[in-house]
């Protein structure tokens, strides 16, 4: 996504949960606050099978939501359902079990990761890749951020050959 409106990712939220899920941070990026709403969202979708208009007018509602990039909220929701076996396809072969055995909180943070490597070429993929770790960190089970780490980190260099291989020869990418 690259909207006009919005302001590119360059450095990720990096503060610990306070409370469930939340992060005591006053600076958290517009983006970081959108990732978050986007994976309750999409949460509710993977488990309650609701439709993406009624999650979307829920999740507006929620405390907090006026804070987030709503742009980059709504790219990441309606996307990711949209194109949802399109990611799944992606996912699939870097997975170790089938998606029935995969918590759907790491599922839609996948999802999230995937969806912004392929659509929001202004956030850096190493910047994508360290939001859905958080995002894992602070939603997910004890060790699913190394889950989400280790298949998002083995498609990056698919979804984002140029930018990965840059890394690697700058030294800031193994």
């Amino acid at each position: 996504m690259t909207d006009q409106n919005s302001t590119p990712d360059t450095t990720a939220a990096s503060a610990s949960p306070a409370a469930a899920g939340t992060r005591k941070s006053s600076a958290k990026p517009a983006r970081s606050r959108s990732r978050e709403f986007a994976l309750q969202a999409l949460y509710q979708h993977i488990v309650g099978r609701n439709e993406a208009s009624d999650i979307d007018v829920f999740t507006r509602d929620l405390s907090g939501f006026h804070k987030a990039d709503s742009a980059h909220y709504d790219a990441l929701l309606y996307g990711c359902i949209e194109q949802a076996t399109a990611l799944d396809a992606m996912i699939a072969p870097k997975l170790d079990r089938h998606f029935a055995e995969i918590s759907p909180v790491e599922h839609a943070i996948m999802w999230i990761g995937v969806y912004e490597m392929q659509h929001c070429l202004d956030v850096p993929w190493r910047v994508v890749l360290n939001e859905c770790i958080e995002l894992a960190k602070d939603f997910g089970g004890t060790d699913g951020h190394k889950y989400v780490n280790a298949v998002l980190g083995g498609l990056a260099p698919e979804l984002r050959s140029a930018e990965v291989q840059a890394d690697r020869q700058s030294g800031r990418a193994k």
